[in-house]
């Protein structure tokens, strides 16, 4: 075991905003060894970061044959690390002063946490989506996606997935979920719990991991002091369509792995049908973001 953090950042076609994610890491004066997974990026990203970092001892680049998936060359870049802590790190983020020391300082100074997540913001400081989350199940869901969580103000029973956090809070909080774009995880408990879910093909790997976490009786930390900037959906732009099917996909198999068997036949059917509805709906906005 090192006192170094193993950051794992897995790029594909990132673009210029890989090499804006490494310098962040670095100017975070904490000690670092960095793995970036390129999984067969075709944009020219990784051979511009090796220009730029040539002489950085600390940053090891894996060049994959093929795209193997976030989930599997997570857990190949793991396998590698020698760290007490993993920090995952999407490469469209970048690190703010202080973000990775706050994110360490909340684990070392809570047993019984395994992650921590930051607040993740805009160029303006404003949170992001997807930085405070409850754990989906069908209702929640349902009222997220219809938009009926903008009753919650007035009746609780409409309370969505994202949660709000006071403006006024700045301490750590315990959390169902946090952002998957930037994790501090204990590296013994991710071995222990089987790292990332390698069936996901992308997106929801990462509250698969925090709900099996949740299982094992570990908490998941939100950090409001630690603050990561996330331009949204760098990687995605190339393959739009690809990406969209595979978060449905994602969905559909959270629950089916975790909730499914909790709910009679029919109900089932309503939850996958609404999975589906809602790919089918929203797939010309993914398409157009493009």
């Amino acid at each position: 075991m090192t006192d170094s953090v193993r950051v794992i950042i897995v790029n594909y076609n990132a673009g210029e905003t890989i090499s804006r994610c490494i310098r962040s890491v670095l100017d975070s004066g904490q000690p670092v060894e960095i793995t970036l997974y390129d999984n067969a990026s075709n944009d020219g990203s990784v051979d511009e970061v090796i220009r730029q970092f040539r002489d950085v001892r600390s940053l090891q680049v894996v060049r994959g044959a093929e795209n193997i998936g976030f989930a599997r060359a997570v857990n190949a870049a793991a396998k590698l690390a020698g760290e007490n802590y993993l920090l995952i790190l999407n490469p469209d983020c970048e690190m703010l002063p202080g973000a990775l020391s706050g994110l360490r300082n909340a684990l070392e100074g809570n047993a019984a946490a395994a992650l921590a997540g930051p607040l993740i913001v805009d160029r303006q400081g404003m949170m992001q989506k997807g930085t405070l989350r409850t754990f989906p199940d069908p209702w929640k869901s349902f009222v997220t996606f219809s938009g009926l969580y903008r009753l919650e103000k007035w009746l609780p029973v409409f309370q969505g997935v994202e949660r709000k956090l006071q403006e006024t809070a700045g301490a750590t909080i315990e959390a169902d979920a946090v952002t998957g774009a930037c994790m501090l995880v204990r590296r013994n408990v991710f071995e222990k719990v089987g790292g990332m879910d390698e069936a996901y093909g992308l997106h929801c790997e990462d509250l698969d991991l925090m709900y099996r976490l949740h299982q094992q009786g570990h908490q998941c930390l939100l950090v409001p002091g630690s603050r990561v900037f996330h331009q949204q959906g760098v990687s995605s732009r190339s393959r739009p369509a690809w990406v969209h099917r595979q978060k449905h996909l994602g969905m559909q198999r959270f629950f089916n792995k975790f909730q499914a068997d909790d709910y009679s036949l029919p109900i089932r059917w309503l939850v996958k049908a609404g999975i589906w509805s809602r790919y089918l709906v929203s797939l010309p906005a993914a398409l157009l973001r493009r």
